[in-house]
């Protein structure tokens, strides 16, 4: 690289890498510091921040609850955007049906779970569609069911999360599969291959490095559900929905910082070290592809 190029590379890079240190790292190394601290006078503590942390019953819920859901959605979401891609990707005018699936991204998160409470509310449609079909139907009476103050919140979640999250999952797809060279697929094609042989053994294939960005995304995005979930059912909602979220928000508001500061570290450590792997994974399969 020559010394002009150089110089401009570093022009461009320079703000973005200060940024990230003024108010990212800088601040996540006060927080670690702050892990070894009491909340009141600053002290060293030692780790008992942490053993306080892992012995707090509602961290290990809040810790189960968040990989719990992290688990389901991710597959869910992943497979869902996969398929109406596939979809998508033969039809000839799917411009408009794609700023469809965007939508819910440009809907603000308050008018998002209204629209939830208003279907999922005790009083809301869906108990009223219900009962209205028992009705026509003679097989039940009212329904009158609290989704969202049961443990059936949590499948109103994950249905929140993939309705809002399936666009860029969706078009991320499409750009993947609109990068697979025609000449392959219609070159099986004549070779005999039909259309799972096709999906299996050329489609697939080609999709690696759009499924890494999809996971990493929406394994970030997943960390984001808080809004929807506090929103919802406020600070305190079913223990089935109770995420890390919601505990860091309660510590703060009891000013808990030194249990904060621990978790927050925690937390941060396990959300570098999955996307981590998830990139080594990613080069050694761009290696072994190039190989």
């Amino acid at each position: 690289m020559g010394k002009k190029k150089r110089k401009f590379f570093c022009l461009f890079v320079f703000p973005g890498f200060a940024g990230i240190v003024v108010f990212v790292l800088a601040p996540f190394l006060d927080v670690v510091k702050r892990s070894f601290s009491t909340a009141v006078t600053g002290a060293y503590n030692g780790i008992k921040n942490y053993q306080a942390v892992f012995r707090n019953q509602a961290f290990l819920t809040a810790v189960g609850n968040t990989v719990k859901f992290t688990a389901v959605c991710i597959p869910i979401l992943v497979f869902t955007g996969f398929m109406a891609a596939l979809i998508l990707n033969a039809m000839k005018n799917k411009g408009w049906i794609k700023s469809v699936y965007l939508f819910p991204l440009a809907m603000p998160t308050a008018t998002v779970v209204l629209v939830w409470k208003m279907v999922f509310y005790k009083q809301g449609f869906l108990n009223l569609f219900l009962t209205r079909l028992g009705q026509l139907t003679g097989l039940w009476g009212k329904v009158a069911v609290d989704y969202l103050g049961a443990s059936a919140a949590f499948w109103v979640l994950v249905a929140s999360y993939v309705w809002k999250n399936m666009g860029y999952t969706v078009v991320l797809w499409l750009a993947g599969l609109g990068g697979i060279p025609t000449e392959f697929l219609e070159a099986a094609k004549v070779d005999g291959a039909g259309g799972w042989q096709r999906l299996f053994y050329i489609i697939l294939p080609s999709l690696k490095g759009s499924l890494y960005t999809i996971v990493i995304l929406s394994f970030l995005n997943s960390f984001k559900i808080y809004r929807e979930a506090y929103l919802t059912a406020g600070a305190y909602p079913d223990k089935s929905i109770y995420l890390l979220q919601h505990l860091f928000n309660n510590w703060f508001v009891n000013l808990e910082l030194d249990k904060m500061a621990a978790a927050a570290v925690c937390t941060g450590t396990v959300l570098l070290i999955v996307i981590l792997l998830l990139q080594r994974l990613w080069e050694e399969d761009g290696g072994k592809a190039k190989g």
